[in-house]
């Protein structure tokens, strides 16, 4: 049965196969969530009955997805997931991530039409967030359980046309029965082509409120433009963010950008960031002078705009943290070929260097209570968070395994720090755009790490502080080179 209202982004909503118990989609725009329910006696063999929400998807993409069933359920081989389809025909070739009832998660595939199923089995049972990825004729799942980082669990050839179904479906595995699961942080993120230039061709990007209990993300604005570093105001009410050189104000009720006034300094990157008393902005502007070396240059402002007082005299100096008074500025700057985090007053005057080691040291921001520095360093192998105090002492590594951790950001409380995690893979001194990343959260006090987010994004994703004033949100911004609504 196709049912013709579009739900959230997907406007092919129908049963596949026999129709024995009608199953239905339903979109909760305010929770950003899907409903999905399914009957149909299985998903297998050379035919299939099953309930799905998809859309025409071309070239390559990944989905992503996190879900669940509701109540306890009847037959433990019901199925939930993800699915990339030929058609609409009950024996179509597919590929599927597939959770079932009972636990066991596979990729599930019909290579031709009317062929048997066959499938991939994962190590991971019960898995809550899956992944399918379409590369060329290169189909991937990967898997985790809430708060965990995704493994690949299968990956098989498949020959799909250019253009395939894509999106949710639920099966009960009972013909006489229905079965429900509701899905959040559905996702259709475009990856950069090989060799894609990230500088030269920016993606198009979406902005992002993060429940940092829940893992629930609301996108609350999309554009075709590249747009970087969101800071969220001292008064909750508005969120700040680059784009081509300036500064926009994004307020929460009317979620229209509106142009910040930063005078004769436009070319703002995505180094900024709000005093804790909320009345000033720092800004980090490439800056042309006479005499000196051209580069980022730190600025003042008031938050309402105006004329910035430029901070720093050497360059490059990028912003990244203001003490809790307000009188001193910390910031990631390259001085005799080497990038350490060093403090100047608010006002200007002379530099201090707070750290000496040869290796890459950047995203310094003080902790609220002002006892700590906390930055990410490169001097362990990996790109790892540490802190010091604000003299420069006692430097110690906090964050550890094996990902490469990114721009630490103490909650409003002190006892949390959000940071954008990159894998392995990436080096470990380079923070690029175009890359599958997550933003974790660790508690400082026992070290305990959960993902809460997965995207597609890195470079001016979470650069900046980002935390709401009640500690119950973050803002980032994720990256696609598609349609950055969906």
């Amino acid at each position: 049965m196709r049912i013709k209202q579009r739900q959230g982004v997907f406007d092919i909503v129908e049963d596949i196969g026999t129709r024995r118990v009608p199953g239905s989609t339903t979109y909760d725009a305010h929770e950003h969530s899907y409903t999905v329910t399914g009957g149909g006696g299985n998903m297998w063999g050379t035919a299939d009955e099953f309930h799905f929400a998809a859309r025409k998807v071309s070239g390559d993409f990944i989905l992503t997805a996190e879900a669940g069933f509701r109540g306890e359920g009847v037959n433990p081989h019901r199925k939930w997931g993800l699915i990339f389809r030929q058609d609409r025909d009950g024996n179509s070739m597919y590929a599927d991530a597939a959770i079932h009832g009972d636990g066991l998660a596979s990729l599930q595939y019909r290579e031709k039409r009317g062929d048997e199923t066959r499938e991939v089995k994962a190590a991971i049972s019960s898995p809550a967030i899956v992944q399918l990825e379409r590369a060329g004729k290169t189909i991937i799942m990967r898997a985790a359980k809430w708060g965990e980082a995704l493994v690949e669990t299968g990956r098989i050839a498949m020959d799909f046309p250019a253009e395939v179904l894509a999106g949710l479906f639920v099966c009960s595995h009972e013909i006489a029965v229905a079965e429900t699961a509701l899905f959040r942080n559905v996702r259709f993120d475009v990856p950069a082509a090989e060799g894609t230039d990230g500088e030269k061709n920016p993606s198009p990007s979406r902005l992002e409120l993060l429940d940092v209990e829940t893992g629930l993300r609301r996108i609350v604005y999309s554009s075709a433009g590249h747009f970087e570093a969101p800071n969220w105001s001292r008064n909750g009410t508005y969120l700040l963010y680059n784009q081509e050189g300036r500064i926009y104000k994004f307020p929460l009720d009317t979620m229209r950008p509106e142009l910040l006034d930063t005078g004769r300094v436009r070319a703002n990157n995505n180094d900024h960031g709000i005093s804790f008393d909320g009345k000033w902005l720092a800004l980090s502007s490439h800056t042309e002078q006479a005499g000196r070396k051209a580069g980022s240059q730190i600025y003042v402002v008031s938050v309402n705009g105006g004329e910035p007082a430029k901070i720093t005299d050497q360059a490059p100096s990028y912003w990244h943290g203001w003490s809790p008074d307000g009188s001193t500025l910390v910031y990631c700057a390259e001085r005799d070929g080497n990038y350490d985090v060093w403090a100047i007053g608010a006002k200007g005057g002379k530099e201090t260097r707070l750290t000496t080691d040869p290796g890459l040291d950047d995203g310094p921001e003080y902790s609220p209570d002002g006892a700590f520095i906390y930055f990410n360093s490169t001097r362990s192998g990996r790109m790892k968070i540490w802190r010091m105090r604000p003299d420069g002492s006692g430097q110690e590594q906090v964050s550890f395994d094996n990902y490469n951790d990114w721009f630490a950001h103490i909650s409003p409380n002190g006892k949390r720090m959000l940071h954008v995690s990159y894998p392995p893979t990436v080096p470990a001194g380079s923070h690029p755009r175009n890359q599958r990343v997550m933003i974790r959260e660790q508690e400082l006090a026992t070290g305990k790490v959960r993902v809460l987010a997965h995207l597609y994004g890195g470079q001016g994703t979470m650069n900046v502080p980002s935390w709401s004033p009640d500690g119950k949100s973050a803002a980032f911004v994720s990256y696609t080179y598609g349609n950055p609504a969906i």
